[in-house]
């Protein structure tokens, strides 16, 4: 199979069909290389004690859409982190499963969400603004104690998240809770343009899901991406979701991993986590 690694959690792709994971437009990654190169040992050390991948792990950054530069790291291919964010982030649980979930949760209620349509690179396609809606309706539907308020525009200061258009291959990136507030900014990746509306739905539906608390549901392997990278079973930061199965879920759409032929909706397991959670 062709593995894309670029859509940047969750709840925690057979012949012909392509593999795209979230969030840089890179092959498969030769275990071979050094590992994180020019990372500040503090920073990776940090990465390292909350069990994320830092394989290659990388410096990054991000235009937001007021042109203002955002910087920071980029960790299991479409995890975007500020410096700051990551070194706050807490710590507890024990990797033991399949479905995980970081301390970092949102606080129950509508969370406002905005599609940027801005007349520039960052204003969302025509098809990224229909899987935006698909995607929303998919956590809506579900009744939890958060739900979101979906509009369309330019006017995104005041919002609790923002999904916009950056350049890049297929995917996206994302980061995680703070304050019991959702991650702020989604990246849908420019190169995504050549896949199905459903395929924009998956890709948007796991990036909120990142947003909201969830790691890959795959973390333990990243079996989706075609590799095998176990994390260990005594790590902090992922925390094994009660109801879920241990081992592969190939359908979950929380996969580091996505193909070609996505549907865009949640499994059964992916519901019971939600549910769970929220």
């Amino acid at each position: 199979m062709k593995n894309f690694k670029n859509l940047t959690l969750f709840i925690a792709l057979a012949i012909g069909i392509t593999v795209t994971s979230c969030s840089k437009d890179t092959a498969v990654v030769d275990e071979e290389q050094d590992t994180a190169i020019g990372i500040p040992q503090d920073v990776l050390a940090k990465a390292n004690s909350l069990h994320f991948n830092t394989f290659d792990m990388q410096e990054a950054s991000f235009e937001l859409p007021n042109g203002k530069i955002q910087e920071g790291y980029m960790l299991e291919d479409d995890i975007f982190m500020t410096r700051d964010q990551l070194m706050n982030m807490e710590l507890g649980g024990d990797i033991t499963s399949k479905q995980y979930r970081t301390n970092n949760l949102v606080s129950p209620g509508v969370i406002t969400i905005i599609g940027y349509t801005g007349n520039n690179s960052n204003g969302l396609t025509s098809t990224m603004q229909t899987g935006l809606s698909w995607a929303v309706a998919n956590y809506n539907r579900l009744g939890l104690n958060i739900s979101f308020q979906l509009t369309f525009g330019t006017d995104y200061q005041n919002k609790d998240m923002v999904v916009y258009q950056v350049a890049g291959g297929a995917g996206g990136s994302a980061g995680f809770p703070s304050g019991g507030n959702p991650n702020k900014w989604v990246r849908i990746n420019s190169g995504l343009s050549g896949y199905s509306t459903n395929v924009h739905e998956h890709v948007i539906c796991h990036e909120i899901g990142h947003s909201v608390g969830f790691r890959h549901s795959d973390y333990f392997s990243r079996q989706s991406c075609g590799q095998n990278s176990n994390e260990g079973s005594a790590g902090v930061g992922a925390i094994h979701i009660p109801g879920t199965p241990t081992g592969w879920d190939s359908t979950s759409l929380m996969n580091a991993c996505f193909s070609s032929s996505e549907d865009g909706e949640f499994n059964n397991n992916d519901i019971t986590a939600l549910n769970f959670l929220y």
